[in-house]
């Protein structure tokens, strides 16, 4: 009779341990800030670029404003052409970056391809918002 009592306890608790760890493995912020960069790109890659200003960090739209913001994503992403791929290549947590302020911060790096422009590396970089949401407040291509 001990041992059956005994399984009952152990049973939840291993539930609620395994449930935790895969919790957990799941709010990597990496993971997280990545899936928030690919949808601002979205956006970008769709030419929404007065959502993509309007859905970034509040860091990103006090250093540009929306027309700045608009004017300079034409004038590169319209040259490049069409997305026609692109690839996580890394994606890096730190909580300090030179010349911005101290927070928590994913520089991902994407290879991309554009239809006018065969090899390229995007560097886009979500920052944990005020609002406890990854948003992007970087974004750089080479």
């Amino acid at each position: 009779m001990k041992t059956k009592h005994m399984i009952r306890v152990i049973t939840p608790l291993a539930i609620v341990a395994l449930s935790g760890s895969l919790l957990f493995a799941a709010d990597k912020p990496e993971e997280t800030a990545q899936k928030s960069a690919e949808q601002w790109l979205a956006l970008v890659d769709a030419g929404k670029y007065a959502e993509s200003w309007k859905t970034a960090a509040g860091y990103f739209q006090t250093a540009v404003s929306q027309d700045q913001w608009e004017h300079s994503i034409v004038a590169v992403r319209k040259p490049l052409g069409d997305l026609v791929s692109r690839q996580l290549k890394s994606a890096k947590y730190t909580k300090s970056l030179p010349g911005a302020p101290d927070g928590e911060y994913v520089v991902l790096q994407f290879d991309t391809s554009f239809a006018n422009k065969k090899e390229a590396v995007e560097t886009v970089t979500p920052m944990l918002d005020k609002d406890g949401k990854w948003k992007v407040s970087g974004y750089y291509i080479k």
